[in-house]
């Protein structure tokens, strides 16, 4: 059995290990302490004696620290074990590990302590192939310390270890000498210190445990503020509330402060993507809006500030495009694999207009949208003059950076997410539906704010003409009659891409399905072959390409749900959305830990337990904002002027539901829901 790995997390900083701590680079799993794409530590490896040490258990505290609990030697040895060990591990933007030796014997006892360290300083995307570096090595026993750095021309990067108890250090790591009293202990610090140029800080070791007991408390008080400004849920159904509770702490972990910038922004999630991408933040952002709003300003503000601003066909960049992530690491630096910012995605732009919409809505933040007016008009501008590739007014892409640019640039991102039914992957440029789905909301929340905030009425009307013909167009080009459904994409030609996909429910999300055709979509996404029993499936059941365990051909992922619940109550199909978030919240009260950001498409009824692939993160902002969101669309949050509207489909078996404070421009809010009758109230309070 492959064995577990343990996490903590502080925004873009985390270290992952094996079960008692230790860390030793593989090529299978970004194993090490990285931050800002970088691993700092590749080998932090703890001996007793020379002997390796074991679990007996583990204590998770918070996302940013936990302890493991061990003993030296084999299984054996546990039952009569005269010495044990205790790893009090936490991170923010350092690394600190308290290791407390505990003596069980009559007698007093010695030991040789001894942590391995090293660092090969790989770039995230290396981590499968990691290249040879030079790596410069300090040891220095008179201040119990260890530096190890790298540099490349301008990129430096330093790893500084510190010891609070003298230790005899060399090239390879720090060994401790010790003799413990009878039912004594003996206690060290090791402060490691992550060093992105320039020189390291000044020396903490004489006060490094008050300073970390301090960094520890505040990052405490940080996140019980955090849980106190969100929404408050009291729940009939079991292991419900302990959802919730575990979603916004995994939020919470996922926040970072991009260099150079004041605010938190929620990050895509571990382990490949702890950096900003512009649309698992946005679609965060959305999926948390009545929860955790302060992320929204935040986010925007990040994406307006690196817009695209002119042509440049090894970023995919253009005027007005919104980024698809930002990188820190050696290859984005040096432009050997990625590019520090890259904007590969045709998904971000429009979605950027469709955030700052409804955040106003949730707000009533004014003065926000008039301060993004140019980035917003500049984001629907490009719609047309750049995502209109063969001019017949549908939203596509075609990547630019032809050596490593992203292929498909839409939510299903994989090379091979994009094809028909049999198979066939169409030619470029790609129109995807769900595209043409977000350019329409987003043509339609501009006229909005252009009417009511810009002071621009000819410009209102100009994009609500827009979204109209967009909205006629597609309906006439991408339905498919004999199969009732949207076709997945139309290729360069205008034919229509037949394959039946999830994209289907983010059309109903974002409005452009006619009325006469809604009742057809949504038997669609809950009819066997797309809803699994646990969710909606990304590719249905029955093409050539489907696969179980394809992350777009097949499998279930939990974002994707929330946003087709959300639009099968937009048309009120309130059956179908609550068997979906039902689905899901059965997946998340099964599973344990962080909801996963992808799970396999088997029919429920074969697996009787959701089955998570290897390829899929945890935990992912989208994928723990997908259950907030889920719980908002069951209670039917919305807001309508200065008020909120409540307006329930809460799934059988649910019970009573109290969402209490919910923040918004009415204040805070108290809703109620219950799935035994129609029953529901809000209930504005003040606070």
């Amino acid at each position: 059995m492959k064995q577990e790995l343990v996490h903590v997390i502080a925004g873009n900083v985390f270290a992952v290990s094996d079960a008692q701590g230790d860390i030793e680079a593989e090529p299978q799993a970004p194993i090490g302490l990285f931050a800002y794409d970088t691993r700092f530590l590749s080998h932090w490896v703890l001996r007793i004696d020379g002997e390796r040490i074991n679990a007996l258990s583990r204590d998770d505290m918070t996302y940013f620290e936990t302890r493991f609990f061990l003993v030296p030697g084999a299984a054996s040895h546990y039952v009569d074990a005269d010495v044990s060990i205790i790893r009090h591990r936490s991170v923010h933007d350092c690394f600190h590990e308290k290791i407390t030796v505990l003596n069980h014997s009559s007698k007093p006892a010695e030991f040789t302590v001894r942590m391995e360290m090293a660092s090969d300083f790989t770039d995230i995307s290396e981590v499968g192939q990691p290249g040879q570096r030079s790596v410069g090595v300090a040891a220095d026993s008179a201040s119990s310390q260890l530096v190890l750095r790298y540099q490349r021309e301008r990129f430096a990067r330093q790893t500084t270890v510190r010891s609070t108890e003298p230790a005899e250090v060399d090239e390879e790591g720090m060994t401790f000498r010790i003799r413990i009293a009878p039912d004594g202990k003996w206690e060290t610090d090791l402060h490691v210190t992550l060093t992105m140029g320039g020189e390291c800080g000044r020396d903490l070791r004489a006060d490094l445990d008050s300073h970390q007991r301090t960094v520890r408390q505040g990052m405490r008080e940080d996140l019980a503020d955090w849980l106190d400004r969100a929404p408050q849920l009291v729940a009939e159904r079991t292991g419900l509330e302990e959802t919730y509770r575990s979603n916004l702490d995994d939020l919470a972990a996922l926040r970072y402060k991009p260099l150079s910038y004041r605010n938190r922004v929620p990050i895509a999630g571990l382990p490949w993507a702890m950096g900003l991408r512009g649309r698992d933040s946005i679609v965060t952002c959305l999926q948390t809006m009545a929860f955790t709003p302060e992320l929204a300003p935040a986010t925007l503000r990040m994406l307006a500030l690196t817009q695209g601003g002119h042509l440049d066909d090894a970023l995919d960049e253009e005027p007005g495009k919104i980024l698809a992530h930002l990188r820190y690491g050696e290859t984005a630096a040096f432009g050997d694999r990625s590019h520090a910012l890259y904007y590969g995605a045709a998904d971000t732009t429009p979605l950027f207009v469709v955030l700052l919409d409804e955040y106003e809505r949730w707000s009533g933040d004014a003065d926000l949208v008039r301060e993004l007016r140019h980035p917003a008009r500049m984001a629907l501008d490009w719609i047309d003059e750049y995502g209109d590739m063969t001019g017949d007014g549908y939203l596509r892409y075609q990547r630019r950076n032809e050596r490593d640019g992203t292929v498909n640039q839409c939510w299903k991102d994989s090379p091979d997410a994009i094809v028909d039914a049999h198979g066939r992957q169409p030619a470029f440029p790609r129109a995807t539906c769900e595209l043409q789905g977000y350019a329409y909301d987003a043509k339609r929340r501009g006229a909005r704010l252009a009417r009511e905030f810009w002071g621009d009425p000819g410009y209102a009307d100009r994009l609500e003409r827009e979204a109209a013909s967009l909205k006629a167009r597609f309906n006439r080009d991408f339905w498919l009659p004999h199969q009732e459904y949207y076709a997945l994409a139309l290729d360069p030609y205008g034919e229509p891409v037949d394959a039946l996909t999830s994209n289907i429910g983010h059309l109903l999300w974002s409005g452009i399905v006619t009325d006469d055709r809604a009742e057809a979509v949504a038997e669609h996404l809950v009819g066997p072959r797309l809803f699994s029993g646990w969710g909606v499936r990304t590719y249905a059941t029955g093409q050539r390409a489907y696969n179980p365990v394809g992350a777009h051909l097949g499998a279930v992922w939990p974002s994707d749900n929330a946003l087709i619940a959300a639009g099968l109550r937009r048309y009120r199909y309130d059956a179908q959305a609550a068997r979906i978030a039902a689905g899901i919240f059965d997946m998340a009260h099964t599973l344990p830990g962080a909801v996963p950001e992808v799970i396999a498409g088997y029919e429920r009824s074969l697996t009787k337990y959701p089955v998570q692939l290897a390829s899929g993160g945890r935990p992912q902002a989208w994928s723990s904002g997908g259950l907030l969101m889920l719980l908002s669309t069951v209670l039917g949050l919305r807001p309508t002027g200065d008020n909120l509207l409540v307006n329930p489909a809460v799934p059988e078996g649910f019970g009573r539901l109290e969402l209490l404070d919910i923040p918004g421009r009415w204040g805070h809010s108290d809703a109620y829901a219950s799935d035994r009758s129609s029953e529901c109230r809000r209930s504005p309070r003040l606070r």
